[in-house]
């Protein structure tokens, strides 16, 4: 694939992690109203209602972005995607709860190493490059979100499987979104998502209009943002660029998120964490370099 089409689906890549940085202001906001499960299946079918009728309409005309080749089932296919969306997600929000923000914010990003490691088992081998970009991110995370000690409590661990399973979905959008019609597969994800949230939910969380009601701005931020954009611009931006290097910027969600907190809650950011974002930033550029023999 042509440099141009690598840089073209880097800068949606970008403008993804920052919707879905500034998002996690409105999703801190949202979960002092209502439970993670109802939380996250509302906001995931609010965005597959609002991307529906661009999908029916889309496909009377079809153009590039709808080409679909020889693949793999959509339904199938979008049913895969969605259950490692529901388990990535959901495991996040609720070991959040269990640990400081901070190691859920570094722990979570390890995604951008477990997306080349796991490459390795299905046979892609990044560059040097992508290596010492991963390095340069983690060590960014590190200084952006831990500031004192690291003990692997249980919402430790649940974040920890939910940056593997973010880091599955990575690579499985990665193999299917160049097989498939990526707004159909983006668009049947978000139900899948939403439908299990929302079953599971009923079970375990009580649901009131007040609830509701409180977190409905945050909700209609992470779903048509969030989701309806952030989400599909993901599954169109990878299928111009790789996994890692999908991987690594997407991990630049934390300084976007870090700067919405300071903007919109009025954070402050100490000059560990602004030299957390100097080599998250370092990072991403080191990826796109390929060092290879």
């Amino acid at each position: 694939m042509s440099t141009r089409a690598h840089l073209k689906g880097d800068m949606l890549l970008l403008l993804t992690a920052m919707i879905w940085g500034s998002a996690f202001v409105a999703q801190k906001v949202g979960m002092d109203h209502i439970g993670p499960f109802m939380y996250t299946g509302i906001r995931f079918a609010i965005g597959a209602l609002f991307l529906t009728p661009f999908m029916l309409f889309l496909s009377r005309y079809r153009p590039f972005v709808m080409k679909q080749q020889k693949g793999p089932s959509l339904i199938l296919a979008g049913l895969l995607a969605g259950i490692l969306l529901f388990g990535g997600s959901i495991l996040q929000q609720i070991g959040i709860v269990y640990t400081t923000a901070g190691k859920a914010g570094f722990i979570t990003g390890l995604y951008v190493v477990i997306v080349p490691l796991l490459g390795l088992i299905w046979g892609l081998k990044p560059g040097k490059g992508v290596w010492a970009g991963a390095i340069l991110a983690v060590t960014g995370l590190y200084l952006l979100t831990v500031e004192k000690g690291f003990y692997l409590h249980i919402g430790d661990t649940l974040v920890l499987i939910c940056a593997f399973l973010y880091a599955l979905h990575v690579l499985v959008i990665g193999w299917l979104a160049p097989r498939l019609d990526v707004l159909k597969l983006a668009i049947i994800q978000f139900w899948v998502c939403s439908g299990l949230s929302l079953f599971t939910g009923m079970f375990v969380e009580k649901l009131t209009w007040a609830a509701v009601k409180g977190a409905a701005i945050p909700i209609l931020y992470g779903g048509l943002l969030s989701v309806g954009v952030g989400f599909t611009l993901q599954v169109v931006a990878q299928r111009k660029a790789p996994p890692a290097h999908a991987a690594i910027i997407l991990s630049l969600e934390t300084v976007f998120a870090v700067i919405g907190g300071m903007v919109i809650l009025g954070e402050s950011l100490p000059a560990r964490g602004w030299a957390g974002c100097v080599f998250m930033l370092a990072g991403m550029v080191t990826a796109q370099i390929e060092l290879q023999k």
